[in-house]
């Protein structure tokens, strides 16, 4: 695929740059970040337009591994090639796990660094944070009475079913709706023109399939090729990422003995207040277990099968959407990932983080800072970890 086939004239330092102020201000988790490269380069640099964004979501939430970083994967891809991707992916990733590694390695230092009134605080920061995101994709991909109504009703199902496969299978539900509904469609073809290479995305994905087959080779607990195996599984079999990741590692790290429950939990509690994708939590599990090597292989492995799933569909979706039917069924599964959001956003960040009524008014009033006050979320993250620290 030659550099002229990428409609993109940034040079890759300046893409690496814009992803690493994501990476550094991305708090929130995947529905936030979502929200976060919608208004960075759909509504703000204008690199492709609502319907492209919203059909390069869908692929990422069809496909298993963390749907955020592989969404700003592809946003890099589809602005420079592979060479975007990597600066995309690694300005992105690099924050949080640099963090969650120094966490790692200072543990015994700060041993309730995953507690306090600051951790509160970040938790309903991120409530709002996700509010607005949802509200943000809501107006852009239901803009009708049909889409309004597939959100809903996708949110209701994964409400009443909470099972990760039923998030696939209702993506697939609305997009055999909007098929069915005959959905308005326009083509946009702006960003997603990539030409279809059918020897390319066959390659990549057999190597996920190799690598898949090799991470199941038993090996000794704690060194790097078992921590690669452990986190190479969990990136290419867990769908819905983020939070839904967490059980597949607890299993493998605290099940099997490797390390304690209250090491993980601690773990835990500071990842979901970085920035950036929670995967990088991927980086304190390497870190406590071999150091730096060990952190470096974690966040490598359980973000490579995503990787590569990504570099395998991002061409073959482009030409499947170009066709009527699937412009209609894309509608369909666009509507649906707003559902999924929804549903994310009551489970698991307003169940986690609020609760009672002085837990409401302030996730009200961070929203009304960053919806209308229009407060950074640089300002806003450390002024509600701080009002967490003072009021909880």
């Amino acid at each position: 695929m030659s550099k002229d086939a990428y409609p993109g004239s940034l040079p890759v330092w300046h893409i690496f740059l814009l992803f690493l102020r994501l990476g550094l201000t991305s708090f929130g988790g995947p529905a936030a970040h979502l929200g976060f490269f919608h208004g960075e380069f759909v509504k703000r640099r204008r690199w492709l337009s609502d319907s492209a964004y919203g059909e390069v979501v869908a692929l990422c939430q069809l496909l298993p591994g963390p749907a955020s970083s592989q969404v700003g994967l592809a946003l890099g891809f589809l602005q420079r090639g592979y060479s975007g991707a990597a600066a995309a992916w690694l300005g992105f990733t690099l924050p949080s796990a640099l963090l969650m590694t120094l966490f790692a390695l200072g543990l015994g230092l700060w041993p309730d660094a995953g507690e306090g009134g600051w951790i509160t605080g970040l938790k309903l920061f991120v409530v709002a944070v996700v509010a607005q995101a949802v509200w943000q994709m809501g107006r852009s991909l239901c803009p009708d009475s049909p889409r309004l109504s597939i959100a809903v009703l996708v949110t209701i199902l994964l409400l009443t079913v909470g099972e990760t496969w039923m998030q696939i299978l209702a993506l697939l539900v609305a997009g055999a709706a909007g098929a069915a509904l005959k959905l308005p469609r326009k083509q946009s073809a702006e960003a997603l023109t990539i030409p279809v290479q059918t020897r390319r995305p066959m390659a990549f994905f057999a190597v996920f399939i190799l690598l898949l087959v090799l991470a199941f080779i038993p090996l000794a607990s704690g060194s790097l090729g078992w921590i690669w195996a452990e986190l190479y599984r969990a990136g290419a079999l867990v769908f819905g990422g983020g939070h839904v990741v967490l059980p597949w590692l607890q299993e493998g790290f605290v099940a099997s003995g490797a390390m304690p429950a209250d090491t993980f939990l601690a773990g835990y509690g500071v990842a979901q207040a970085m920035p950036g994708p929670l995967f990088s939590f991927s980086a304190f599990l390497g870190g406590v277990e071999n150091g730096w090597a060990g952190a470096a292989v974690a966040v490598f492995a359980v973000f490579l099968p995503g990787t590569l799933l990504v570099f395998a569909g991002l061409p073959l979706w482009s030409y499947i959407r170009s066709h009527e039917v699937a412009r209609s069924a894309l509608a369909g599964v666009n509507a649906g990932v707003v559902g999924l959001l929804i549903a994310a956003l009551y489970d698991p960040v307003w169940t986690s983080a609020v609760h009672g009524s002085g837990s409401v008014g302030f996730v009200l009033l961070v929203w009304l800072a960053l919806a209308l006050w229009r407060v950074p979320v640089w300002i806003l993250a450390p002024a509600s970890a701080l009002a967490g620290l003072l009021l909880f």
